[in-house]
């Protein structure tokens, strides 16, 4: 990544963006992350929202920082869930709820919030730990920490 870069973007991303990645950018890092947050947190989010029968989701565009889904609060919106899709596999209502309502909705968040901090404006509210959730992937796949494997491997070679 260049060290010339203002903000650093990632979407529904099921890899860390480490330290050394985070502190390139002048003024930091945001994300999109397809549900309420602090609720849901975690790579399996729409699913978890389907088969908790929640009534409303939404999407959250937050900071960047070394907790997964952890960092503060920018924009956020809400939908609602079809009572339908609770009876389908829910990996499949997951994946219907993304194309006809998350996805659409994280590109109009991150599009406010880059106007907004192209205009000076910085929105941040902590995550109420209170209402935190944190559910289990549905995946195999664990997140991929690439700064902790070069940090791993710049110790063992200066040894």
């Amino acid at each position: 990544m260049p060290d010339n870069v203002d903000i650093g973007i990632t979407a529904h991303s099921f890899d860390y963006i480490g330290t050394r990645t985070r502190y390139k950018a002048k003024i930091g890092w945001i994300g999109y992350h397809p549900s309420l947050l602090p609720r849901h947190r975690g790579r399996s989010s729409i699913e978890w929202a389907v088969r908790m029968r929640d009534a409303i989701t939404g999407g959250t565009v937050f900071w960047l920082n070394s907790g997964i889904d952890r960092g503060d609060i920018a924009y956020q919106e809400v939908c609602f869930i079809d009572p339908k899709l609770y009876a389908m596999e829910p990996r499949k209502a997951a994946k219907l709820l993304w194309e006809h309502e998350l996805q659409s909705m994280g590109l109009e968040l991150i599009k406010k919030a880059l106007v907004d901090i192209s205009n000076g404006i910085i929105k941040k509210s902590p995550q109420k730990k209170e209402f935190s959730t944190f559910e289990p992937s549905t995946d195999v796949k664990d997140v991929f920490k690439p700064d902790l494997l070069m940090l791993e491997r710049n110790a063992s070679a200066s040894k």
